[in-house]
C-alpha cells in the first residue's frame, strides 16, 4: 500500500488538556487532525464528510454521522464502551472500528474499592463531623462492618471485572461472580463463586456493575433485581448509567430496599443539577472518572492514535469491534 501524507482525521471529543500525544503518533503518516468545535450531530455530519478516520470519546456518532463519511476509512473510540458509535450502520458500510478495551482496568477498579471503602468506612460523614469539631464519638447512620468475610458480587467478568474480584479477594471478602457469557472456569484462580444473577442479588453484601451497554444489558439492575437485594446492600456502578434503571434505584434509596449506591456513572452522561439522586446521603457520587490518572489517559491517547494509523496503512489493529467488516471493508486489513 502506498502511504499518503495527507490523511485529515476528525477528533470529535476529548477530555484531556490536548492531542498533543495523538498528532505526535500520527505525524508519522503526515495526518492532520481536526478538532470539532462541538458535539452536535449537525456539525459532526459537515466535518466527518471529508475525513478519512473518526477519533471518538463522548461524542455521539451517529448513524447519520457515519453514513456522511464517504471517505472514512476508520472510527476509533477512546475508550472502552461502543454505545456511542453507530457500530452496526459503520459495519454496512464498511468501517472498522478499534476501541481500547484494557487501557484503565487499574484505575477502574481502584475507584471502585474507593467507593466501596468510602462507605464502608462512612469517610464523607465522618469528614464533615470531623470539621464541625464533633470528635466525641458521633455514630454514621449507616453501621461501619468489617470486610473480612463479607460476600462481594460482580456482575460482569471482564478484564475489570477480574480485576475488582482480585483485590476484593485479596482482602478476606467472599466475591461472588455472574456473567451470562463466561463459564464457571473463568477465574483460574479460584477467587470468585461463579453463581446466578439471582444468587448473587440475595447474597451480596456489595454489587459491582461491570457489564457493557448493549440492548441486553439495559435497564439490568431494575425494581425487581433492587428488590432481591439485601436492605444493608451497597450497588456500585462504573460501568455505564443505562445499566441501571435511574428511577428505580432512586427508590430503592429513599424506600430502604438497598443502603445505599456509589456511582461513576449516570443515565444521562450530563446529568441536570436537580437530578433526584444528588440530594440522596446515601449515595456517593464521581463525574465519571473512574477510568482517570495521567497514565492511563496517556496511554488511552497514544493507543487511539496507533490503531488509527495500523488501519489507514492496511494492517489490522490490535482490537477490532466489528470483524463482519473485514470482507466489505473500504480498506484491505492484513
Amino acid at each position: 500500500m502506498v502511504t499518503r501524507n495527507n490523511y485529515k482525521i476528525l477528533v470529535t471529543d476529548y477530555v484531556w488538556p490536548s492531542t498533543d500525544p495523538e498528532r505526535e503518533v500520527l505525524s508519522s503518516i503526515g495526518a492532520t487532525l481536526i478538532e470539532a468545535p462541538d458535539q452536535n450531530e449537525s456539525t459532526l455530519i459537515t466535518l466527518a464528510s471529508d475525513v478519512d478516520a473518526i477519533m471518538t470519546c463522548f461524542a455521539q456518532v451517529t448513524a447519520n454521522v457515519v453514513k456522511a463519511a464517504k471517505n472514512c476509512l476508520v472510527i476509533s473510540r477512546y475508550g472502552v464502551g461502543v454505545d456511542n458509535i453507530a457500530v452496526s450502520t459503520a459495519t454496512e458500510e464498511g468501517i472498522p472500528v478499534t476501541y481500547v478495551p484494557d487501557y484503565c482496568v487499574d484505575e477502574v477498579s481502584d475507584h471502585v474499592m474507593a467507593l466501596l471503602f468510602t462507605w464502608n468506612r462512612q469517610l464523607l460523614f465522618y469528614d464533615k463531623v470531623a470539621k464541625k469539631g464533633d470528635w466525641g464519638g458521633s455514630v454514621s447512620p449507616v453501621p461501619l462492618r468489617r470486610l473480612k468475610g463479607k460476600n462481594f458480587g460482580v456482575i460482569g467478568l471482564g478484564r475489570i471485572g477480574l480485576a475488582v474480584a482480585n483485590k476484593a479477594h485479596a482482602l478476606g471478602i467472599n466475591v461472588l461472580g455472574y456473567d451470562p457469557y463466561v463459564s464457571s472456569d473463568t477465574d483460574s484462580s479460584g477467587n470468585i463463586s461463579v453463581t446466578t444473577l439471582e444468587d448473587l442479588l440475595e447474597k451480596s453484601d456489595y454489587i459491582s456493575v461491570h457489564t457493557p451497554l448493549n440492548d441486553d444489558t439495559r435497564g439490568l439492575i431494575g425494581e425487581t433485581e433492587l428488590s432481591k437485594m439485601k436492605s444493608s446492600c451497597y450497588l456500585i456502578n462504573c460501568a455505564r448509567g443505562p445499566i441501571v434503571d435511574e428511577s428505580a434505584l432512586y427508590q430503592a434509596l429513599i424506600s430502604g430496599s438497598i443502603a445505599g449506591a456509589g456511582l461513576d456513572v449516570l443515565e444521562d452522561t450530563e446529568p441536570s443539577a436537580d437530578n433526584p439522586l444528588f440530594g440522596l446521603d446515601n449515595v456517593v457520587i464521581t463525574p465519571h472518572v473512574a477510568f482517570l490518572s495521567s497514565e492511563s489517559v496517556h496511554d488511552l491517547e497514544v493507543r487511539t492514535a496507533q490503531a488509527t494509523r495500523d488501519v489507514l496503512l492496511g494492517k489490522m489493529p490490535d482490537f477490532l469491534v466489528n470483524p463482519a467488516v473485514l470482507p466489505v471493508s473500504r480498506i484491505n486489513l492484513h
